[in-house]
């Protein structure tokens, strides 16, 4: 009995493969999957932090500037005068004589929830008022 070995051409040439060897290419598809499965839960802010007050520089105010204050019971008021909010765009348009970019300067005491002050900014940016500044206590210098 007799053994042949080799291809079957009777030659030592290696055949040439037409496929595609595609074990490199998975192995870096899965190396990458970990690294975004890892990296994807500490790309979340979910960290609850106490802010620090601004040290920044005072900036120059305009002439007459036009302040909306919101009370600790949500008392809305543009300057002096207190408004209810379906009147807020109203007394805005008075305030500013119907001059919608100028800078509204939005002073909240900090008791009123960050929910209620980002519905009353919905409000201003409904009707029209996109500048808003909001106001803050000067940090001593030495607090940082």
């Amino acid at each position: 009995m007799a053994l042949r070995l080799g291809s079957r051409s009777g030659g030592d040439d290696l055949e040439i493969q037409h496929e595609i060897n595609v074990t490199p290419f998975i192995d870096v598809i899965l190396v990458l999957l970990i690294i975004f499965m890892v990296a994807a839960p500490l790309a979340t802010v979910d960290i609850g932090v106490n802010l620090p007050a601004s040290s920044a520089p005072e900036q120059p105010r305009p002439e007459k500037p036009v302040f909306l204050t919101i009370k600790p019971d949500l008392a809305i008021a543009v300057g002096d005068t207190v408004v209810a909010r379906d009147n807020l765009s109203g007394a805005l348009d008075t305030a500013t004589n119907g001059h919608k970019d100028e800078t509204i300067f939005v002073r909240a005491d900090k008791t009123v929830s960050y929910g209620e002050l980002m519905a009353i900014m919905n409000v201003l940016r409904e009707a029209g008022y996109l500048k808003l500044a909001l106001v803050g206590l000067e940090a001593p210098a030495g607090n940082k």
